[in-house]
């Protein structure tokens, strides 16, 4: 059911794949509560998901950015704002690589040149984005900006690898940046801690159904879902939440604050 939380509003949705991710969710429940979005991901990811899909569900346009190239982010801010008849309200950053886990690399024997691209890629890009869009002028005042992050960036989990090394780098650029966004034009920066979920980026972790079914044992209200955290977003991305920035906001049923449940006692 719509409330129209975002009537009016318009907004960039970084990320987006399949129909599992969770950009792809947020895309479609902003549209519902009344938000116009463009879409964006990397060319190389274009070619693997089915944006198109969503597209046209949303009757957004996609225009191709890589994270990684601040021409290739000027034009993206430059052409939505054209789509979109102004500034925008809210942005979604929904990145994460790591070469390292892609190729099985332990963390002990991390590759540094895989692992420098993955930070550029995951961490990096947010500042990449927030730099671009305050030259550019790019959001308007008591705008949203989220990006998802993982527990793993305060919590040692073996197998996210450097992953957690990139989560980590995030949320320090959310608090850094958020600060001086907040001063210059009241724009909110903030992360969404997500439990694990299974997107194309979750599943590709080491262990990844083990430790899903391990974390929804440990949380009291069981593993947050990829639907959940679209509405979260959402509210995130509202008025109704607009005193909240440079906060990494845990989104887990519970499961960053408890220490052991019943459920895992009975399994030993």
């Amino acid at each position: 059911m719509s409330h129209n939380l975002l009537a009016g509003k318009k907004g960039i949705i970084f990320g987006a794949l399949n129909e599992k991710s969770i950009a792809w969710k947020v895309a479609q429940k902003a549209v519902q509560e009344g938000a116009t979005i463009v879409l964006t991901n990397s060319p190389t990811a274009l070619r693997m998901g089915e944006l198109e899909i969503l597209a046209k569900e949303c009757n957004a346009e996609i225009i191709p950015a890589d994270v990684t190239n601040m021409d290739d982010l000027k034009i993206l801010f430059e052409k939505s704002m054209n789509i979109l008849g102004g500034k925008v309200d809210f942005v979604l950053h929904s990145i994460g690589m790591s070469l390292n886990v892609r190729k099985n690399i332990p963390y002990v024997d991390a590759n540094y040149d895989n692992l420098h691209k993955g930070l550029d890629i995951s961490a990096m890009s947010l500042h990449r984005v927030l730099q671009t869009a305050w030259k550019l002028d790019a959001i308007n005042e008591w705008g949203s900006v989220l990006a998802l992050s993982y527990i793993a960036a305060q919590r040692v989990f073996p197998d996210y690898n450097d992953m957690a090394d990139a989560k980590a780098l995030l949320e320090s650029v959310t608090r850094s940046f958020g600060y001086h966004y907040g001063k210059h034009r009241k724009v909110r920066v903030n992360t969404i801690s997500q439990s694990p979920t299974y997107t194309k980026a979750g599943t590709g972790v080491k262990g990844f159904d083990g430790f899903y079914n391990f974390a929804d044992k440990m949380s009291p209200l069981g593993n947050a879902s990829a639907d959940q955290c679209a509405d979260y977003c959402i509210s995130m991305f509202s008025d109704l939440t607009k005193m909240v920035t440079m906060q990494n906001l845990f989104h887990d049923g519970g499961f960053s604050f408890t220490g052991v449940s019943q459920e895992v006692l009975d399994d030993n």
